[in-house]
């Protein structure tokens, strides 16, 4: 897909949870969400943050690398101090944030060139990649704020997106739990009654992971233990990816422990 049409995914994605978000009273923004210590409004804020944080860093590659050489010194400790910096953010703020930044972010990814990589917390990326990440983000968090008022998270086309960066970091999902890499590939094979089916790696793989595509997604984003799902993997390095999965650059998340639902 081109950037163009990957920023109208996001858009969609932005907008669904824009929707659930649109019209909650105070107290629901303090709602607790599966993430420990992080709130509705915590959630938001931090999509916002890096919706901002990643149009830095296509328009002023050098300034994003300053603020990245402090942030990896303790990425923890950077992510937490953003969560304090923002958590007392009014809900309208919060909400006309997440959409501004969002929308700075995809003109600015539209504009730019789609040859220039640009730097991130881990490797440097295209602004295809970065709007991908982009989109696994937005959906993954807007899990979060889901599960935690209770709302039914709907297929959407974010999906293809997400299972993607999850089945091309099986390598980097190893690396950040310090086992050895694979040396064999992995291939996925899903579905999704609304998406369809999603089809990725070598077809004449031993190691095969099946099943739900929106369950494959939570399991990628650490929103799901795999336990809690009806996945099936064939192949050891199949069955050892999927208790460390990640989507996501940097070190392990903590994940969900089996059982927790929401």
């Amino acid at each position: 897909m081109n950037v163009r049409e990957l920023c109208d995914d996001l858009r969609a994605e932005r907008s669904a949870l824009e929707d659930v978000l649109d019209g909650l009273d105070d107290a629901a923004w303090s709602t607790p969400t599966p993430a420990a210590g992080w709130e509705v409004v915590d959630q938001v804020t931090h999509l916002a943050r890096f919706d901002d944080t990643s149009t830095l860093s296509i328009t002023d590659p050098g300034a994003f690398r300053l603020e990245r050489a402090e942030a990896v010194r303790d990425v923890d400790g950077f992510v937490a101090r953003v969560v304090a910096e923002h958590h007392t953010t009014p809900p309208a703020e919060a909400l006309g944030w997440l959409h501004a930044a969002g929308e700075r972010f995809t003109r600015t990814a539209e504009a730019a060139d789609p040859a220039v990589r640009v730097p991130w917390y881990g490797s440097d990326m295209t602004i295809a990649s970065m709007v991908t990440a982009r989109i696994m983000e937005t959906w993954a968090h807007g899990r979060d704020v889901r599960d935690a008022l209770g709302v039914a998270h709907p297929s959407s086309v974010g999906l293809r997106h997400v299972a993607f960066l999850g089945w091309r970091a099986v390598a980097n999902s190893f690396r950040a739990h310090g086992r050895p890499e694979p040396t064999v590939p992995v291939r996925v094979e899903l579905d999704d009654p609304v998406v369809g089916a999603v089809a990725l790696g070598a077809v004449d793989a031993d190691d095969v992971v099946r099943g739900d595509l929106g369950e494959f997604c939570l399991v990628v984003t650490q929103r799901r233990h795999v336990d809690d799902t009806a996945l099936s993997a064939e192949g050891p390095v199949a069955r050892e990816w999927l208790t460390i999965a990640q989507a996501f650059a940097g070190p392990p998340g903590a994940g969900r422990r089996a059982g927790q639902l929401g």
